[in-house]
């Protein structure tokens, strides 16, 4: 069985072409490691939402990532606005990314509703003006261990 593996990562605020690094890092370490496609997808996904509303709304942040032979725990920390109304936040389709964001394709009010489907687990942690941090946990299981 695999020990427990770390990663922490940098996510680059308003950078939308290097948006999605870690979480492609992430999903090339958990294939190498043999974890099952299924959630080896759904960490990928998870991941790469909350990355994009740390480049939209945040001015980026910290991914930290750990990797337990029965699941993958995610925290991705911000120093953002915060968000005044978590449970609008939830709400597809809800989106408060400034027109010039929504004309690049982004900002679609998807971001939370994403990673709450993708994800097993997610809490929010928030206060305006100090920031947002997200957990997430989605169960995983190597198959060639």
């Amino acid at each position: 069985m695999t020990p427990t593996i770390s990663n922490c990562f940098e996510v680059s605020g308003e950078d939308f072409s290097r948006a999605g690094e870690a979480s492609g890092k992430i999903k090339t370490i958990l294939k190498q490691l043999g974890y099952d496609k299924d959630a080896i997808r759904r960490v990928a996904i998870a991941m790469y939402e909350a990355e994009i509303n740390m480049v939209i709304h945040a001015g980026g942040g910290k991914a930290m990532v750990d990797i337990h032979p029965d699941r993958v725990d995610i925290v991705m920390a911000d120093q953002g606005p915060g968000i005044p109304d978590v449970e609008k936040a939830m709400e597809e389709g809800f989106t408060t990314a400034p027109d010039r964001i929504r004309d690049l394709g982004f900002g679609a009010g998807m971001g939370l509703p994403n990673i709450k489907k993708y994800a097993d687990s997610l809490s929010i942690e928030t206060q305006v003006n100090v920031g947002t941090t997200l957990y997430i946990t989605v169960r995983a299981t190597q198959q060639y261990i």
